[in-house]
Formats: C-alpha cells, sequence, structure tokens
C-alpha cells in the first residue's frame, strides 16, 4: 500500500498499537478503524497485512474483485499463502493441508463460481424452510436434555446445545449418518478448542469422508454428499475436492453457528430491555437476530484477501500483492453507518433494504448457510427464552471466560439458571 491517501494512512496508523486485540477485540478494531481507513499488522506468520474497519471500506473489500482469497490469483505469486504458513506450524501434514486450504473460501472467479454452483442447490430459502420442523423438533429434544443434565438447576449452554445443534442439522443436510454424528461433535470440537492437535483431528476426519463417499457412491441417498458424487460421476469434482467441500461445509456451519448462539443469549441476559422485548413480541426475533448478528457476531474478520492489481479506492490505495483483512466487527460497530453502534437495539431498523451488517460477508463469497444460520437462531432463542421464563446467567458476566482466539469472539462455557433463582443479569 503506498501513494495517496495510502502512505497518509501509513503514517497515522502506525502512531498507536491496538488495545487487547484479542482479551477485547471489539475495542480492539474500533481503535484500529478509528485510527485510519487501513492500518498495518502482522499476521500470525509475522507476514505484513493491512486491516480494513470501516463499513464503506469492508464492503469495498469484500465485493471487488481485485481482492482476491486465493493468493495464486495475484500476478507473480507474490503474495504469501499465509494460512498455509501458520498449519504448517501447527504441524498438519503436507497431504492434509489441501483439505483445508483448497476450499471454496480459498478459490476465485471461475473456480469458484463452479464449486459454489453445485453446492448452492442444498442451501436454496425453500430448502431452508423446509428444514424448519426438524431444527423445532431438534431443539426441544436439546432443551430437554440441558433439564436433564442440568445440576442444582444450572447446565451449560454451550456444551448442550448450541454446539449439538447445529452440528446435527449440517450433517442431516450433509448426509452424516446419526450413528457417526457423536464423533463429528468430538472432531469438530476438538478443530474449536484444541488447534494444537489439528493433525490429530483432520486425519480422522478425511479419511472417515473418504469412507463415506465411497458409501454413498454404492448407496445413494437423498442428501447433498449424493448430490455432489452425481457431479463427480459427471467429472465435475475431483475426490479430493468433494471429500474437501463436505469437510468445509460441516466446520463452517458448526462453529460460528454454535458461538453465535451463545453469544446471543449472553447478549439478551445482560440486556434485560432487549430480552424483555422479545420475549413480550417472539415474531421480532428475526428483526433481533440481525441486530444480534451486527452487535455480537462471533467472527470478527473475514479470511485474508489478497490484491491482484494496484488498487485506489479514494479513501485508501494498494499495491498488487497486498494482504488485506477486513475487520467485520468494525465495520458491524461504525457509527458512520449505524447510529449509537454500540447499543444493542432489537429493534433497529436500518434505512437501507438488505443486511446491513457484514457478518456474513458481502460479495461472491457471501455465507452459504446465512438462512440456515438465521433459522436456528430464530427457533433455538424463542424456544429457550419461553421455556424458562425466569432462564439467568448462573455466574457474573465477569466470570465468564472469552477465549483469545484470533479473529473469533467465542465463550468457553455459558452456564444458564435454568429455573432463574440465584441468576446474574447484569
Amino acid at each position: 500500500m503506498s501513494g495517496q491517501p495510502g502512505s497518509k494512512q501509513r503514517d497515522s496508523a502506525e502512531a498507536g498499537a491496538p488495545p487487547n486485540i484479542l482479551t477485547d477485540p471489539h475495542a480492539g478494531y474500533a481503535h484500529l478503524r478509528e485510527q485510519a481507513a487501513a492500518c498495518p499488522m502482522r499476521s500470525l506468520d509475522g507476514s505484513l497485512m493491512w486491516v480494513v474497519g470501516r463499513h464503506e471500506g469492508v464492503r469495498s473489500v469484500l465485493t471487488d474483485p481485485r481482492f482476491a482469497n486465493d493468493p495464486a490469483s495475484v500476478p507473480g505469486g507474490s503474495a504469501p499463502r499465509m494460512q498455509v504458513n501458520a498449519m504448517r506450524k501447527l504441524g498438519l501434514a503436507e497431504d492434509l493441508i489441501p483439505y483445508l486450504a483448497d476450499t471454496l473460501l480459498d478459490s476465485d472467479g471461475e473456480s469458484h463460481s463452479r464449486l459454489r454452483r453445485l453446492v448452492s442447490p442444498a442451501f436454496t430459502a425453500r430448502r431452508m424452510l423446509a428444514l424448519r420442523p426438524r431444527i423445532e423438533r431438534l431443539t426441544d429434544e436439546l432443551l430437554d436434555g440441558m433439564e436433564a443434565h442440568a445440576e442444582d438447576g444450572v447446565a451449560d449452554f454451550l456444551g448442550l446445545f448450541a454446539y449439538p445443534l447445529p452440528i446435527t442439522v449440517i450433517c442431516e443436510l450433509v448426509g452424516v449418518p446419526s450413528a457417526d454424528r457423536p464423533a463429528w461433535l468430538r472432531w469438530t470440537h476438538a478443530l474449536s478448542f484444541d488447534q494444537e492437535r489439528l493433525g490429530e483431528t483432520i486425519g480422522p476426519l478425511v479419511e472417515y469422508t473418504h469412507a463415506l463417499v465411497d458409501r454413498r457412491r454404492s448407496q445413494p441417498a437423498d442428501d447433498l454428499i449424493s448430490e455432489l458424487i452425481r457431479a463427480r460421476d459427471g467429472d465435475r469434482l475431483t475426490d479430493r475436492e468433494l471429500v474437501t467441500m463436505v469437510l468445509s461445509l460441516v466446520i463452517a456451519g458448526h462453529d460460528t453457528t454454535a458461538n453465535f448462539l451463545a453469544n446471543s443469549v449472553w447478549a439478551l441476559l445482560t440486556h434485560p430491555d432487549q430480552l424483555a422485548l422479545v420475549r413480550a413480541e417472539p415474531e421480532l426475533m428475526p428483526q433481533a437476530v440481525q441486530e444480534l448478528l451486527r452487535w455480537c457476531g462471533p467472527v470478527l474478520v473475514s479470511r485474508m484477501r489478497y490484491v491482484t492489481e494496484d488498487a485506489d479506492l479514494g479513501w485508501a490505495a494498494f499495491q498488487a500483492g497486498d494482504a488485506v483483512m477486513a475487520a467485520l466487527s468494525g465495520a458491524n460497530q461504525d457509527p458512520r453507518e449505524f447510529a449509537e453502534a454500540d447499543r444493542l437495539d432489537v429493534t433497529r431498523q436500518h434505512e437501507n433494504r438488505g443486511e446491513a451488517h457484514v457478518s456474513f460477508g458481502a460479495g461472491p463469497h457471501y455465507c452459504l448457510g446465512a438462512a440456515l444460520a438465521r433459522h436456528e437462531a430464530e427457533i433455538a432463542l424463542n424456544r429457550l427464552f419461553a421455556r424458562w421464563p425466569g432462564l439467568t446467567l448462573a455466574v457474573r458476566p465477569e466470570e465468564l471466560n472469552w477465549q483469545p482466539v484470533s479473529g473469533m469472539r467465542k465463550l468457553e462455557r455459558l452456564p444458564l439458571r435454568l429455573d432463574g433463582a440465584g441468576g446474574a443479569t447484569a
């Protein structure tokens, strides 16, 4: 990034350090956002990247085709592949890296369009609406389980509900048999909480998924794996592409939704005035979910984008090969876009139609599972708060442990007091 206004922003950004980017990421990204339109930072592998945190800039980075997900899209291959470098540092075997690094999210242009066309039919609005009754039944079953496993009226929402719901739903959609889902829950939970053992977890996942694909090839079913196999038989998907697609959908559709559910429950219980509004008007929940996505969405930053050619956007100038990360958290709480942006308001309405927040991204890589995540949240939150009118946190909010994970805002546990006695809301 160089030239005007880039050099001016570079000088401004280097004047101060972001506060508590891991322990208080919203404040950290807000600090960066207000320093400059684009701020320099060091990535996990030590290479330079630019962080964009203003709403206008984030949308530009996510929608402009000059900002690519695959560093190989940069002419001359000058951009470092930070994700692969990080996997190597974690000890992931070379033969396993492509299953995590050559996904739908890591492709651009026609390659990305081809893969997305194959999987999109599984996530149509009609199909998501048809899933609602099943999500409702699963929600009720898991709430029963929370009650059954509660000790002295206290149950961990994350472990007993927030993680099992989305993994069960996405496994059903993809075609993972019910008997195998507990193993998938263990594997994906390990990916979320113990990345030091990445290789030990990914190996069994890859092996299992190859075996499941082989099984579905001889015993097709009404699921996404069978649909992708039919595409494979038409020479449109390689075996590795097929397995990678399944893995990325299950992993992506599990962790983010689980943590969004937990963050939303925490947010509403610590804002009793907002909880009272959705209790009084359950039909307000779809609007409330959009505001919760803006205010406490768990995904704080986008995947790295790589500039494929020199780009002067007016608010910043980038050079080909620059690595740019969009701070979704900064954009979602940008006072230039949202009045009283730091305030949770479940009745908030944006002047423009469509989603004002960028929690699901924007442009060609907009989240495939956005509608599914919204359905799950609407059903889960309405049923949870209807079942236990006196629901409270079982600990003081300041006693909750937020994981110091780069790029994510997630709790370790969320203990809830189901009967409402002796809890804490503020």
